[in-house]
This record gives C-alpha cells, structure tokens and sequence, in this order.
C-alpha cells in the first residue's frame, strides 16, 4: 500500500465544494472517480479541507492510499487526462503512511479577491467579489491586525452540520498568524494565515472587514465581536467567488 499526496488546483465555480454530496458535483467525488478509472480502485481521497460551493484552490492537498504501482511522475499526466479542465493535479508524491492531508497540516492560507473598478471585466468575474462602491480602505488595512492570535471564532463561523461526528468535541478556538489586507491594482486583496479555519469563517471576517470600510463598524469593534462569541454581531458572509485556499503548511 502506498500513501500518495497530491497537489491540487481547481477552479470552484460549478463544484457545489469539496466534500462529496449526494446528486451533486463536487471536487472530492469529481477526483475519487478520476482515480478510480487510473487505478481500478474505490478510493475516497481526503484534502486539507472542506472548501465550500465556488470557493477556489490554488494548492490544495490532498492524499490517499493505493495498491497501484504507477510512479508518481505517471499519476499527474493520467489523472489530468480523465479530470474535468476545471481542475488540475499539479504534482504526486509518496508520503509516509501516517500522513493525512488534513490531521497532519499546521497552516493554511486563504486569500479573498474584492475587486473595486466600476466595470468588472466579464472573465474575472467568476473570481473576484465585485464590491465598486465606495470603502475606507485605510481603515479595513488597520483593522486588520486585531483578529491575529488565538481567539475564539464562534461570532466569524456558520454552523457546520459535519463538526463532531469523529467523537472529537467541537472547539471554535483557532490562532490566526496573519491577516491583512492590500491593494493590487484594482483589486483589494485580503490575505489570512492561521492555524485553521471554521466553517465560512474567512468570507464572514470579509464581510466584517466591509462594514468597517463602510462605517458601521469601528476597527476595534472588532474586538468585542470576538468576544460575544455571537454570529449575529459580526457581518454578512461574502461570495464565494472571490474565495480561495492559496496554500497549506506542513
């Protein structure tokens, strides 16, 4: 049996997210059926991570165990010939048995694309979060820095139906490295660095961040939002469009 880690890229707009569903595409059941006709095998392939509907992924990682002896090197060139251009294995590796794309990760980082001109060019669309009205975005970059270190996330996290069937009790604490916010262009980027992410938390932390660009919110309300531990203090959840997981650490 070997345990194999791949990296994988894809674009999230016609998935209904990664974990598989019944009587729906997604990613994980999308991969598990490209495997299965490269290898004769039902596998069931595990990420980093549940990536919700239309959310992207430059890098996500993903592993599992197989019986076949295809090289590594021959597993990237089979599997893009049968998956959907949509999404793409960017490299195969053999890793250690005990190790799992999602129990073994240290970090992740997420980045969430706004993009600001007037008119969004119809190609980008699908992949940014058309926001042209008008922001304080001084404001949003120095707000930023107050959701770093280890906090409870429970006001930024959407109940997740999936958390706690491993028999493991649920927490919502999560430490965040970094989080900040840019301009690129015309585009104003959030990048977020943490130990793990809840579910929507990302998109829900975007969406705080707008009302303090608006004006409803103060960058230290911010603080007291984390602390009610109550979602309905925090803002609305952003489109996933503009959505995607950049990388996962080890």
């Amino acid at each position: 049996m070997r345990n194999l880690k791949l990296i994988l890229s894809y674009d999230g707009t016609e998935f209904a997210g990664w974990q598989v569903q019944p009587d729906a595409v997604t990613v994980q059941g999308t991969l598990a059926s490209a495997i299965g006709r490269v290898t004769s095998e039902k596998v069931l392939p595990q990420g980093s991570g549940r990536t919700d509907a239309g959310v992207h992924a430059l890098a996500q990682v993903v592993t599992f165990v197989t019986e076949s002896s295809v090289p590594t090197g021959n597993f990237v060139k089979a599997l893009n010939d049968v998956l959907p251009a949509s999404v793409r294995v960017l490299e195969v590796e053999e890793v250690a048995a005990d190790f799992h794309a999602r129990k073994s990760a240290r970090a992740k980082t997420y980045r969430y694309r706004i993009y600001r001109a007037a008119i969004c060019p119809p190609l980008l669309a699908k992949y940014v979060w058309h926001y042209p009205f008008p922001l304080d975005e001084a404001a949003m970059i120095r707000a930023a820095g107050r959701v770093e270190g280890e906090h409870d996330f429970t006001s930024f996290a959407a109940v997740d139906p999936e958390r706690g069937r491993e028999g493991v009790p649920a927490s919502n604490l999560r430490r965040v490295f970094s989080s900040s916010w840019e301009r690129n262009g015309d585009e104003f980027v959030y990048t977020v660095r943490g130990s793990g992410f809840l579910h929507h938390m990302v998109r829900n932390l975007v969406g705080t961040f707008i009302l303090v660009g608006k004006g409803t919110l103060r960058g230290e309300d911010l603080t007291q939002i984390l602390e009610v531990r109550n979602r309905s203090a925090a803002g609305a959840t952003a489109p996933a469009s503009g959505l995607y997981l950049e990388s996962v650490e080890y």
